[in-house]
């Protein structure tokens, strides 16, 4: 894969994964404009992470019988299409529906995956994941950026009709650019789909990665799913430009990927995950002196969040190298797998995250976060142990 195709890769999936994201700032802008309580304001972030796993367990499996240029140029036209409704939305009902649509089709980073994944010799396939990946969090965080100050600057629509407009574009650039491909298989869709199952039942390596990917997306999700309602209430008092510009700071971490990929490359994915799992329950802690509230606050949810963007980013790039090491030939069942348990578990965490924070304050959700990492620390302990006592 050329050096180029792989930056367009990844660009690709920024915008695509950015469809995803930019809702969690504008989120008290939807409660203004549309009436609504912020709780159930904030749950057009669930709405779309919702549809996000559901899409990759309908289509994304789609990409090991149907050739990549057709699936991906295809699914970012549907996204345009959906992201424009959800921008035209006349109340929250239709809203709700059209992101949901737009995440189901907005799954096109786990199709790129495998294809760069089957591109690249096994030798640089750490540092191509981690390419990609770095496209995907960026995607993450400077969606949240334009979210919050095309929201704050033309209303809660624009986000959704900009979106709309950049999808289109990605669907014409990339049924240009990419290379023509052979399907892997010419299963039933129905064999297909009910396969990511069947691989979370007898590849024990694979149900490690998804336990680890659900939970600390999961935790991150919880904070970024939240920090909205805390910038912009009454301890701080900011517009939802404060949220994007957390997120622009944030954006210096996706140039962390590739870097953790090559050290993957060396050392293997099980160190990285466990210092990426440690580094969460420190997050935790410097997060909450956010609840303080002043300079020392917004400090601490910067440094926070930095070291929760690092550890959630890191150990994405180990949690994939070891998934896309079980097979040659089914990565996109593999995927599908793996990104459906992590996106419902980032949706669980939103939804957790909102709740949290209007029971508990702040420092519920950091508590939230904290639970989370020490499910992962568990379940990253045990297999150590059965291995010691074997011995």
């Amino acid at each position: 894969m050329a050096r180029g195709m792989l930056w367009l890769a990844a660009v690709a999936c920024g915008v695509a994964v950015g469809n995803v994201y930019f809702p969690q700032a504008i989120t008290p802008l939807v409660a203004e404009g549309l009436l609504l309580a912020p709780d159930r304001a904030a749950l057009v972030v669930t709405a779309a992470q919702i549809g996000y796993a559901c899409g990759i367990f309908l289509l994304v499996p789609l990409g090991d019988r149907v050739p990549y240029r057709p699936l991906i140029a295809t699914l970012f036209a549907v996204t345009g299409l959906g992201l424009a409704a959800a921008g035209l939305a006349p109340s929250f009902g239709p809203l709700f529906a059209a992101g949901v649509a737009a995440g189901v089709a907005t799954v096109v980073a786990p199709v790129i995956g495998p294809m760069v994944a089957g591109m690249v010799s096994p030798e640089r396939r750490g540092v191509a994941s981690g390419t990609v990946l770095a496209g995907s969090i960026g995607g993450m965080l400077l969606a949240r950026t334009a979210g919050g100050v095309l929201g704050e600057w033309l209303g809660w629509r624009a986000p959704y009709l900009v979106a709309s407009g950049l999808s289109v574009v990605m669907a014409v650039a990339l049924w240009r650019a990419l290379p023509r491909t052979e399907p892997h298989t010419r299963r039933s869709y129905p064999g297909l789909v009910l396969e990511p199952l069947r691989l979370l039942r007898t590849e024990p390596e694979l149900r490690r990665s998804c336990w680890y990917q659900a939970t600390i997306f999961g935790a991150f999700s919880a904070v970024w799913g939240s920090v909205a309602l805390l910038l912009t209430g009454p301890l701080y008092g900011h517009g939802a430009q404060a949220v994007g510009l957390l997120a622009l700071v944030n954006a210096a971490t996706m140039f962390v990927t590739p870097l953790a990929g090559r050290i993957v490359d060396r050392r293997g994915p099980d160190p990285v995950n466990l210092v990426c799992v440690l580094a969460v329950i420190g997050s935790a802690v410097v997060l909450a002196a956010g609840a303080a509230g002043g300079h020392g606050g917004l400090v601490a949810l910067v440094a926070g969040t930095l070291v929760l963007d690092v550890a959630m980013r890191c150990g994405m790039v180990a949690n994939t190298v070891r998934m896309y090491a079980l097979s040659d030939t089914h990565r996109g069942r593999l995927n599908t797998a793996y990104m459906t348990c992590g996106y419902l578990g980032g949706a669980v965490g939103s939804w957790l995250g909102v709740q949290a924070y209007a029971r508990l304050g702040w420092l519920g959700v950091c508590g939230l976060v904290v639970l989370a990492a020490g499910a992962a620390l568990a379940r990253h302990l045990r297999p150590r142990v059965r291995v010691d006592n074997a011995s």
